[in-house]
């Protein structure tokens, strides 16, 4: 009994041992240390990514011989064997060689996974280290560094926006989460901030109409943000900055296993603000006070044949309010002092089934609820939103030719709010606006031979309210040899329909009347776009540069009018056109010392023609730059960004002649710099100023500050304010005048802490 027994044990105590293997290294490109590699054993579970400083670390491995797998996107994928004794530490480093036919994998162009290079439709990719050169507390104030992507603040009081694309608003941007439709409608505004950052693995951006593929509202663009994959997330990160105006924005995340077969990956951000600064005397709070939670939840299901199985969750809670200082939650909805207060909560679920069939079929769904109580002023706005989506989509190789997608799709909306927009002809019965969206497209991408690409796509959707959509594009590619000169055109139709009160946040300040110019139609645009990308290899400098021309004609477009009357804000279709048209340059330059620079320009022309009488769209710059320059000292693990913009004159909305506010903006840059040091393989310290040249807008942005609720105010038999000697300039109150953060110079300081 006793053999038996110590039998039994040497047995456990070996399997206990054969398990504690451990293999640890660091990956390089040359002398280069790589980041963010994949290094993983085949036919195991066991895996990781190495971290900034190309370190990486599996525990736990098996013993015996194990195939060990290398890969990085832009690198030839390494293959090696490795034998593996009892209770042993193997220290073993890689150097992987580039290789240029690889770069990195989008799926926004095309809606399905290939490489940059190779996409018919030009896609802009933009790294988690990207957004790191200049952390912010959400998506929406990151992509200032974007070059023809500018986040626009719709209102000087409670600091809500949206994004605009080459110079057209943010209703005409698509914002979606790992390719599905989230951040739309009601949300366009408010949706965009409580996205947890640290489980942002890469953002793609296609400029110019995309509703072949995403449907009537892709008609400026797409932004798709893609969350990072279990598989390759770290176990744990914390990602914790706050600033000296009081600002404090904490990430967390760990990825957790809830069996054998589904591993999850969970985020939450939490960002809070509630310090009353008012540095341009006007008695208004220059930045809006917020309380905001977010919760993300990302779940991956092994299947059978490696088919694709994710399902994700997020939660967003905020409390946000902007007005006079001494304003707190007694006076909300008062007339005794003015405050725009807004409670949101909204969900999220969205994922992809690929189905268990030979044949590549899946289905992607998406659905998302967004309830809003707010006040501006004494004015109440409560809205619901629903949303859900759902789409197979089929893709099939025919005779390597051809590239066929095939989908089916459906879009159901439901919005309800406490205004005459969902009322009743009689003005009294609330009629909630329901819209069915059924619809169908189809893409052949053809391969006429090895330098050609032609891609060909339909789409036919049915909106209830509207009847037949028909989107057709086609995309044409062309590549060099070496594949270092790429050529890209594409023409394509887009088709939009408005709904005023989600999408323009001016109409909800309450400060002017909304009336409607005729019964609104649907707004249709055809683009083109040439874009050509360069690559140049030196000896010790790799250059990438990318220009793109861009034209765009509206016809129908929804405009609002600020200027016919200055207490109302009038919709209504354009009696002419509108076209939106313009050259954008980046470059993408890096040296063997260390030395990176991201640099892009836009020149844009946005006019509006009516009556045979042409002139500028309103908060439309003509020229905007970005840059992004780093320096990397390898032996102290230091890292300087310099990040900034640069913004033409916009054309501003006044109350009329008599308005003392400039009708232009200034030219303006903001600017900000970053200080990294990394500690070992875990600890991150940052550090810097944001805003270094502390520009914001002129004291007077918002008219009559002093009166909001104008009690001081004379108005005519029209309802026109009239001058009168304490009213000179017969003003009312007015926020919407605004084109930038009246937030001025800030330090930050934060630190990121990582186990992989």
């Amino acid at each position: 009994m006793k053999f038996y027994l110590k039998t039994l044990l040497l047995i456990v105590s070996t399997f206990c041992y054969s398990q504690n293997n451990t293999l640890v290294g660091t990956i390089f490109d040359n002398s280069e240390r790589l980041s963010y590699v994949n290094i993983y054993m085949q036919n195991t579970k066991l895996g990781t990514s190495s971290n900034e400083d190309g370190y990486y670390q599996i525990k736990n491995i098996p013993s015996g011989t194990h195939k060990i797998v290398i890969s990085s996107l832009g690198y030839k994928t390494k293959i090696i064997n490795i034998t593996f004794s009892n209770n042993q530490k193997i220290t073993r480093n890689f150097s992987l060689k580039s290789d240029n036919s690889l770069d990195e994998i989008v799926i926004s162009g095309t809606l399905r996974p290939v490489s940059k290079s190779a996409s018919s439709v030009p896609v802009e990719v933009y790294s988690k280290a990207f957004f790191k050169k200049n952390p912010t507390p959400s998506i929406f104030e990151s992509l200032q560094n974007v070059n023809g992507v500018r986040p626009q603040l719709n209102c000087n009081v409670c600091n809500t926006g949206d994004i605009h694309i080459n110079g057209l608003e943010g209703p005409y941007t698509f914002v979606l989460i790992d390719g599905m439709p989230i951040v739309s409608g009601l949300s366009t505004v408010y949706g965009l901030t409580g996205i947890p950052q640290a489980l942002i693995e890469r953002v793609e951006v296609v400029k110019g109409p995309a509703s072949t593929l995403y449907g009537s509202e892709a008609v400026g663009g797409i932004i798709n943000i893609i969350t990072k994959k279990p598989s390759n997330s770290p176990m744990l990160f914390v990602d914790n900055f706050s600033s000296s105006w009081g600002e404090v924005n904490t990430d967390i995340g760990f990825k957790y296993n809830v069996s054998k077969k589904i591993q999850g990956l969970l985020g939450v951000n939490y960002f809070n603000y509630q310090n009353v600064i008012d540095n341009n005397n006007d008695n208004f709070t220059d930045l809006t006070l917020q309380n905001r939670i977010s919760v993300f939840n990302k779940l991956t299901i092994d299947q059978k044949d490696h088919k694709l199985f994710t399902i994700a969750f997020r939660y967003v809670y905020e409390d946000r309010w902007g007005g006079e200082t001494n304003w707190n939650k007694s006076f909300r909805g008062t007339n005794l002092v003015y405050g725009e207060s807004i409670y949101t909560s909204r969900w999220e679920t969205f994922g992809t089934y690929e189905l268990p069939t030979v044949e590549n079929i899946r289905f992607q769904f998406s659905a998302n609820g967004h309830h809003q109580n707010s006040f501006y002023g004494d004015d109440s706005y409560n809205a619901d939103q629903l949303i859900a989506f759902g789409q197979f989509v089929y893709n099939k190789k025919i005779k390597k030719k051809h590239d066929l997608l095939l989908g089916i799709a459906y879009r159901y909306t439901l919005y309800d709010d406490n205004t005459f927009a969902t009322f009743e002809t009689d003005g009294i019965t609330n009629k909630p606006s329901i819209i069915h969206l059924p619809g169908m497209f189809l893409q052949d991408e053809i391969k006429l031979n090895n330098q050609h690409k032609l891609l060909l796509g339909a789409r036919y959707d049915y909106n209830s309210v509207h009847g037949n959509i028909f989107s057709p594009r086609v995309n044409y590619k062309w590549n060099s040899k070496n594949n270092k000169n790429i050529l890209r055109f594409s023409v394509g139709n887009g088709f939009r329909v408005a709904n005023i009160f989600t999408e323009d946040h001016a109409a909800l300040t309450g400060a002017r009347e909304i009336e409607f110019d005729g019964e609104i139609s649907p707004e249709t645009s055809w683009n083109s776009n040439i874009n050509y990308v360069k690559k140049i290899s030196l000896k010790n400098t790799s250059i990438t540069l990318d220009a793109s021309a861009f034209y765009t004609h509206f016809n129908n477009r929804i405009l609002p009018d600020y200027e016919t009357d200055p207490n109302k804000i009038i919709y209504s279709n354009l009696n002419g056109y509108s076209v939106s048209k313009g050259l954008s340059l980046n470059s993408d330059i890096a040296f063997s010392s260390g030395l990176t620079m991201i640099l892009g320009a836009s020149l844009m022309d946005v006019s509006i023609n009516e009556n045979n009488i042409k002139k500028k769209q309103l908060l439309t710059e003509s020229f905007s730059g970005v840059w992004n320059i780093s320096y990397k000292l390898k032996k102290s693990k230091i890292k300087i960004d310099y990040t900034g913009n640069l913004y033409g004159p916009m054309k501003l909305p006044r109350l009329g002649n008599l308005d003392p506010r400039r009708e232009n903006s200034p030219w303006f840059s903001i600017q900000n710099i970053q200080i990294t040091k990394r500690i070992g393989n875990s600890w991150e310290i940052y550090g810097g100023i944001k805003n270094l040249l502390n520009f914001t807008p002129a004291n007077n942005s918002i008219a009559r500050s002093f009166d909001p609720f104008d009690t001081g105010v004379d108005f005519d038999s029209n309802g026109q304010a009239i001058a009168t000697p304490n009213n000179p300039n017969a003003l009312t109150f007015d926020p919407s005048y605004v084109y930038a953060s009246n937030q001025g110079i800030r330090g930050f300081i934060g630190f990121r802490y990582t186990i992989f």
